[in-house]
């Protein structure tokens, strides 16, 4: 997409909903279990599109887009592209004639920024080409074509290629070498292999993402000049793999992303059968998805590309990517009470399996559950992204409400990758919002990298998003309050011991150009209440307790503790026995006899200090006895320190305390530091290890 086109633009929209009124609520309880629903937040899902040298760093963006609808005509020997129907089907010259200057130029941007880029390929049948001097060519001339609906104010001959006869038909027939020339992969073989020359492979720092063009099955409208018949199944899949094909041969490690289809019937019935629908009517049977055992435009393709991966070897597809844009309105500056409801509801298309979407779609998108069981069972394995979304009113705080909702959804719902189009204006409210996740203090401070269990009882008002930092076990609360009053807040938390305060951050209706640092707010044991204000985002950056207490407690996972040696197989996180709190590591015995390690590598232990390790034995087992060690490293001269428990001398079926003295010359960081356990006989049991402290 480039400019003001969108999907929304190219179908009809449903009536808006009769609005509901905003209104003051009852306090809302979030609640929050640190240990609950636990799974990692890729930082690929703040994404932008065409993000500044300035506004890369501010937003800490780790990946910027260079895609949309002039993309698809980009000739990068010419540093030009065509329009398309965004602009009167003009092919217009880059400021620079120097050979792919703007892939150069976007790519060293984003990695001067510390950002990837994502760089579009052009797979449409015919790229730009320019007049002499660098000047402009259109592809429908009027003295040429005829008169026509609209022209170029600056170029009276340049149209739109819609007739003025009667009903307003597109003009046919015209000739794609008006204003472009035959892409080809040799084309962008060579540009791709120019990529690579200039900044190295995607392995040695070079172009990781290749996007493969950009919206097919809109192709016959908005590139209608050069390919005004519908993509169909087998084109768009020839196409697909021919050039993909060539950049994995270019470059092994590259990640390729597609098939970045436009949106809802995008993804279930080609150009061609879109094309056909419309003529013909919604209610098939389909000719294009007929010829194709009936299957759905993308879950087909996908499983075309898993059988080439299969039968050649080639993975021609690392990142699934669709576009998506709300449909009743939401994409545009209409802040309005009733569109401002539908805003704040539709966000739920992205996850709820629940949500009948209110537009003309009518139906449960569920868009990232989706894309996920599309993945699981046409080709397992790739990573899924949104590539293009917009929720629109940018300069206005329900933009800023629905894109911290987005983000938030994104991060808990597990989506790999995502691009905002495009980047709203530096210190807007939307823009705010992006910022808060990433860099909230201007110090590049994060909303945090694992996602935990958040919960709220209406998101269509308040939603909430919860993670916890790696770096300092802080755990952090996103509270989105959409409503057009303030609103009584308690968080909850569980599974976690906070220091006391919270630190918070806020963008609302006081802030509208910056993100506002609030006065610490004070918990009650393990709640914090609190007042946000209407339509504001609001950030709460909860301390971990430094009060003595385990180093190793278990309670978030399994802190690097790994295994070695028969009989121990494995370790892993568990709540079927803990000593203190509610998780433990568990010792999963399965093996012949001998003797096994549970341990953590290089761990930092005071020289002269007692660890005190607690065991749970099973009350049955083949185990003849247990050791909790520290062992040092080479500098210590690879001493090994123990305490070694005979099994007659042990409680079974419970908890052992078992103490280690370390030596007052020990050298730091340690080599090891665990329990070793010896067996007699093959066996296949489980012991338990608790809050080893020192």
């Amino acid at each position: 997409m480039t400019g003001t086109s969108s999907p929304l633009l190219r179908l009809a929209l449903a009536s808006l909903a009769t609005a509901v009124p905003f209104a003051a609520i009852a306090q809302t309880v979030i609640t929050v279990n640190v240990t609950g629903n636990r799974k990692a937040i890729n930082p690929n899902i703040y994404g932008t599109a065409y993000a500044t040298a300035a506004q890369l760093p501010d937003l800490n963006c780790p990946v910027n887009r260079y895609g949309g609808n002039n993309s698809s005509r980009y000739n990068w020997n010419l540093n030009a592209d065509n329009r398309g129907s965004d602009w009167f089907f003009q092919s217009i010259a880059d400021t620079s004639a120097v050979a792919g200057e703007r892939g150069d130029t976007f790519f060293s941007t984003a990695k001067t920024a510390g950002a990837q880029a994502l760089i579009t390929i052009p797979m449409v049948p015919y790229i730009a080409n320019l007049a002499s001097g660098r000047n402009k060519l259109w592809s429908f001339s009027k003295a040429k074509y005829g008169n026509q609906t609209a022209y170029d104010s600056f170029n009276p001959d340049s149209g739109n290629g819609i007739s003025t006869a009667s009903g307003n038909p597109y003009i046919t027939g015209n000739n794609p070498l008006d204003a472009n020339v035959a892409n080809s992969v040799a084309t962008q073989t060579a540009w791709v292999n120019h990529l690579i020359a200039t900044w190295g492979s995607s392995s040695a720092g070079g172009v990781k993402y290749y996007i493969m063009d950009n919206e097919p099955a809109l192709w016959n409208s908005t590139h209608r000049d050069v390919h005004p018949a519908g993509e169909t199944y087998d084109e768009i899949l020839n196409l697909y793999k021919t050039y993909a094909l060539a950049i994995r041969n270019a470059d092994a490690n590259a990640q390729i992303v597609g098939p970045e289809e436009w949106g809802w019937t995008g993804y279930f019935y080609s150009g061609s059968d879109a094309a056909w629908a419309n003529t013909h009517g919604w209610g098939g049977p389909f000719p294009d998805k007929s010829a194709h055992g009936n299957m759905d435009h993308i879950p087909w393709l996908l499983q075309q590309l898993k059988a080439y991966q299969t039968s050649s070897g080639k993975q021609l597809l690392n990142v699934f990517s669709l576009h998506y844009y709300p449909q009743q309105g939401e994409f545009s500056n209409d802040d309005s009470a009733a569109m401002r409801t539908i805003r704040n509801r539709s966000t739920r298309s992205l996850w709820d399996p629940s949500y009948v979407d209110t537009s003309w779609i009518n139906s449960n998108v569920q868009l990232i559950p989706r894309m996920k069981s599309w993945v699981s069972t046409y080709y397992p394995g790739l990573q899924t992204a949104i590539t293009e979304y917009n929720w629109g009113d940018e300069a206005q705080l329900n933009g800023a409400t629905a894109q911290a909702d987005i983000f938030g959804i994104f991060g808990r719902e597990g989506l790999d990758m995502a691009t905002r189009w495009t980047t709203p204006a530096t210190n807007c409210p939307t823009y705010l919002a992006m910022k808060i996740y990433r860099n909230y203090d201007g110090s590049k401070s994060t909303f945090g990298e694992t996602s935990v269990s958040c919960t709220v009882p209406n998101p269509d008002n308040l939603s909430a998003f919860a993670s916890q930092r790696t770096s300092d076990g802080a755990t952090t609360v996103m509270v989105v309050n959409k409503l057009g009053s303030s609103a009584p807040i308690r968080i909850d938390l569980s599974n976690f011991t906070p220091s006391g305060t919270a630190t918070v951050w806020q963008i609302s209706s006081a802030t509208q150009t910056s993100i506002n640092h609030l006065a610490n707010a004070t918990l009650s044991g393990n709640s914090l209440s609190a007042t946000v204000p209407a339509q504001s985002v609001t950030l709460y950056v909860i301390a971990k307790s430094t009060a003595s207490g385990p180093q190793y407690d278990f309670e978030s996972n399994t802190q690097g503790w790994t295994s070695s040696g028969v009989p121990v197989a494995s370790v892993s996180w568990s709540t079927t026995q803990h000593f203190a709190g509610t998780h433990s590591l568990a010792v999963n015995i399965n093996g012949a006899a001998g003797t096994g390690n549970a341990f953590v590598g290089g761990p930092t232990v005071a020289a002269g200090s007692t660890v005190t390790f607690h065991v749970w034995i099973p009350a049955t087992s083949s185990i003849t006895s247990i050791q909790p060690y520290v062992q040092q490293g080479a500098s210590g001269g690879w001493t090994w320190s123990g305490t070694w428990k005979d099994i007659s001398t042990l409680t079974k079926g419970g908890w052992n305390t078992i103490t280690v003295a370390v030596p007052a010359n020990a050298v730091n960081p340690m080599y090891q530091l665990g329990c070793q356990f010896t067996t007699n006989a093959t066996s296949t049991t489980t012991c338990y290890i608790d809050a080893v402290s020192w």
